[in-house]
């Protein structure tokens, strides 16, 4: 079972050397913030980018949105700056990019003290080293698919149907659920195609993961319309956990709706969608409070 019920449709990238993209985080309807030192930050900006994302974080105002910080990798030259930060302020994650092995993972646990730790796995070694990194600690939560640089390294094309990384999706979301971790997809690369990306976000939910990483505002309803429960859904599932309750009060061991035959494995399922539900209903009536 998963470690943690929390919505995480979206993962919004944000700069964390541009003070009015982190300001306007604070209103947008994500349900994380991935506040980014990494790809979005040039060399010359990261140590603005430290003090920007301190500021911003330290002021408040985010809400019931879960702030992740996305550090540089344990190897680079910014490493050292971006994880004493990580331990020093009040975020609700650490994500550690380019992960290829346990090592990288207890690294950072060592450094940064009693913070959820989340690992990106955008590199083949990643991929199929991902069953020995999901067992790395007990602060890890969750995996985020590098989907642009696995494709670099696979020397794959982006085409529509992501077909070229459908073996390393899987393997990265074998290897989370495996572990109760959380599972979230890659960015969608064209932020001028809404119907590519609504597609791309149906594949998510489809294979299984929890949500998507965007870059862009725009997206943001897209995937937290898509990868929520629909009303219709979370009728069904209260419907089949009503359903089991009347069987096993009548002394069954499985239940029948409209002709299909419900167990255990259905009810748990059931309960799932019913409680993130909940949880999203909760984040989403708490995320324009003015405080994190």
């Amino acid at each position: 079972m998963p470690k943690h019920i929390r919505p995480r449709r979206s993962m919004l990238y944000v700069p964390g050397d541009k003070p009015r993209a982190l300001e306007k985080a604070r209103t947008l309807p994500c349900d994380a913030i991935l506040l980014d030192l990494e790809d979005a930050v040039a060399p010359e900006a990261k140590e603005t980018a430290r003090r920007t994302i301190a500021e911003a974080v330290r002021a408040g105002g985010y809400g019931s949105r879960e702030l992740i910080l996305r550090v540089n990798g344990v190897a680079s030259d910014w490493a050292e700056a971006d994880l004493k930060l990580a331990s020093e302020l009040p975020v609700d994650g650490v994500l550690i990019p380019k992960v290829e092995d346990e090592g990288a993972v207890r690294h950072v646990e060592a450094l940064v003290p009693d913070t959820a730790l989340w690992c990106m796995i955008e590199t083949p070694r990643g991929v199929l080293c991902a069953p020995e990194i999901g067992g790395a600690s007990e602060r890890l939560t969750g995996f985020v698919a590098g989907t642009n640089d696995l494709t670099k390294e696979l020397r794959a094309r982006h085409v529509p149907d992501r077909a070229p990384l459908l073996t390393s999706l899987s393997l990265i979301l074998l290897a989370a659920r495996a572990h109760g971790l959380a599972a979230i997809d890659g960015v969608h690369l064209g932020l001028d195609d809404p119907d590519g990306f609504e597609a791309a976000c149906r594949q998510g939910v489809e294979l299984g993961f929890d949500g998507k990483t965007v870059v862009h505002p725009s997206t943001i309803e897209a995937a937290n319309r898509i990868f929520g429960p629909s009303p219709e859904a979370v009728a069904k599932a209260r419907e089949i956990v009503a359903a089991w309750a009347a069987a096993r009060a009548e002394g069954k061991g499985v239940a029948r709706i409209g002709g299909a035959m419900v167990e255990q494995l259905h009810v748990d399922e059931a309960q799932r969608l019913i409680d993130l539900a909940h949880q999203i209903a909760g984040h989403d009536a708490k995320g324009h409070e003015r405080s994190h």
